[in-house]
């Protein structure tokens, strides 16, 4: 691949992209295997155990991607000074308000939407995004279910492929009014103030998808056309939306907060507090203007 992506010191695209879907259909045996009850591969146990964490299940599934993946990027890449941060060691490497201090930094989540996938939905996915400085450069968000591998490099587009490397077409929808719209949204996450706002935008259809990878990609196949997530007590973390976002962005659509502000990762808090809005990008200021107009009606205090 002849694109120009700025990476860390001694890696090559080409050999990162391969390495990455040898570790993302890695990933995908394993997830499935657990799906299905079977033992997964590469030593891990059979035993789907399920534990309880402070922002919602954590199972074993969870706790053999997030090793899979860290010491796969580990292993390929031992030269490359860059530092993995996921969703099952975040506690252990962050302090509140301290942003990490290296410059390259992978943000993981191994199992976005746990809930759904002990649902048995088959609306999981995995998230994996390269940040610089703040800034998102690459994304890969994996929907095992589908045997599809979404990847995204800021500035040269994104593609989707299968197992074997096939690339799967897709577009946006042509859907440009609101009126006219779909909004794909969370089958697990709502409140009160969430319903309020809902009611009050004119879209003419309404899907629930479970992880954020999954409505991402909805979009991107023009099944959908936005979504958009409030915080509460808590909001989704820098893990949950890195990677959707990159994809997104890659591919021409917007990805920002309800004031049309960019999304900034690696600031000390990996959560994303206020209202976040993704799009196909037509239109996106009036849908942001339109959705900051109702949530401030509602509560003009409200954070954007």
């Amino acid at each position: 691949m002849n694109t120009k992506v700025e990476l860390p010191k001694k890696v090559d695209l080409d050999d990162l992209l391969q390495k990455l879907r040898v570790l993302s259909w890695g990933a995908a045996d394993i997830l499935k295997a657990y799906a299905k009850g079977e033992k997964p591969p590469y030593g891990f146990p059979q035993a789907l155990n399920v534990q309880e964490g402070g922002d919602g299940p954590v199972s074993a599934a969870d706790l053999a991607v997030n090793s899979w993946l860290i010491n796969g990027l580990n292993s390929n890449f031992p030269l490359v000074s860059w530092t993995v941060v996921s969703e099952e060691t975040a506690k252990e490497q962050i302090v509140k308000g301290v942003p990490i201090e290296d410059e390259w930094i992978w943000i993981l989540d191994p199992l976005d939407g746990t809930k759904d996938f002990l649902q048995k939905t088959g609306e999981y996915a995995v998230h994996l995004a390269l940040v610089k400085s703040n800034e998102p450069i690459l994304g890969v968000v994996l929907i095992p279910e589908l045997e599809e591998l979404w990847i995204g490099l800021i500035g040269s587009g994104s593609w989707c492929e299968d197992r074997l490397g096939n690339k799967k077409p897709f577009s946006f929808s042509d859907r440009d009014q609101i009126s006219e719209m779909i909004l794909v949204s969370s089958r697990n996450h709502r409140d009160g103030i969430l319903e309020d706002l809902l009611e009050r935008i004119p879209f003419a259809e309404k899907k629930a998808v479970g992880s954020i990878g999954c409505k991402i990609a909805k979009i991107l196949k023009g099944e959908a056309d936005f979504y958009l997530s409030l915080s509460g007590k808590s909001a989704p973390k820098d893990w949950d939306i890195a990677a959707p976002e990159i994809i997104l962005k890659a591919a021409g659509g917007k990805f920002t907060h309800a004031n049309n502000k960019a999304i900034s990762y690696n600031t000390g808090d990996i959560n994303q507090w206020g209202c976040i809005v993704a799009s196909h990008g037509r239109h996106h200021e009036e849908l942001c203007k339109t959705i900051q107009y109702e949530l401030l009606t509602i509560d003009q205090n409200i954070l954007l």
